[in-house]
């Protein structure tokens, strides 16, 4: 269906462990669809972490179908992957992720530059979403270790829409900012939503929800309940 950003049917994902095997994810059913705001909840080895990194396409499942853009992933090898992720997936880290070396207004085009976007485009796009994560130009030229950590995670969120993808997902993105920053981080991936990006985080904190309209709690890799 044309408004289906995400459909698993039937997903799980089994990792060997020597001679025993981890059951990260059992028969997991979910639909994501254009303009949702989805949190996963979930306790440390929920499999959380499991369903987000196949939603990124960054593993594949042991069993059942992956679709993004109702293209079915499930299959797909890794250079195929990378083309579906670059061009559909943006995302957004605990731990923030940017180049050291690298500027903010670097950092926020690398995806552009990676897509082979003209270097005068990529300069003006990665200005402009600086701007649309309120952070102030005068920033563009500082490294990451002259910003706050609400300032590198503004960064972050630029990055991630940098190559304007259909899909946004947070890895526990207020992990690492005290109370206030992460409620400021939470009400910016709000307004983005509010605007057309469709969002999913990752999360343990349950104070998140309150920014979602659709909640879904894992427990030992199964989802127990959704809430909206």
């Amino acid at each position: 269906m044309a408004d289906q950003v995400v459909e698993l049917q039937e997903i799980a994902k089994t990792y060997a462990l020597g001679p025993n095997y981890i059951h990260a994810l059992k028969g997991v059913n979910l639909s994501i669809k254009k303009g949702d705001f989805l949190t996963i909840m979930g306790a440390s080895g929920s499999g959380k972490s499991t369903l987000l990194n196949l939603i990124g396409c960054l593993d594949t499942p042991t069993k059942g179908i992956i679709k993004i853009n109702n293209i079915d992933i499930s299959k797909l090898d890794d250079e195929q992957l990378t083309a579906i992720r670059r061009s559909n997936i943006g995302f957004i880290f605990q731990q923030f992720n940017l180049i050291p070396t690298l500027t903010a207004l670097e950092n926020i085009e690398l995806p552009m530059v990676f897509s082979k976007v003209s270097e005068v485009t990529r300069q003006k796009k990665a200005l402009s979403l600086l701007e649309k994560v309120n952070l102030d130009s005068k920033y563009a030229t500082h490294k990451p270790y002259e910003l706050s950590g609400g300032q590198q995670q503004r960064v972050a969120i630029a990055r991630a829409l940098a190559n304007s993808p259909s899909l946004l997902l947070a890895d526990e993105p207020t992990g690492n900012l005290d109370t206030k920053t992460g409620r400021e981080i939470m009400e910016l991936l709000r307004f983005l939503n509010l605007n057309g990006t469709t969002l999913v985080v990752v999360t343990h904190d349950p104070t998140l929800m309150h920014y979602s309209n659709r909640n879904v709690k894992l427990i030992d890799g199964e989802i127990s309940n959704e809430n909206s």
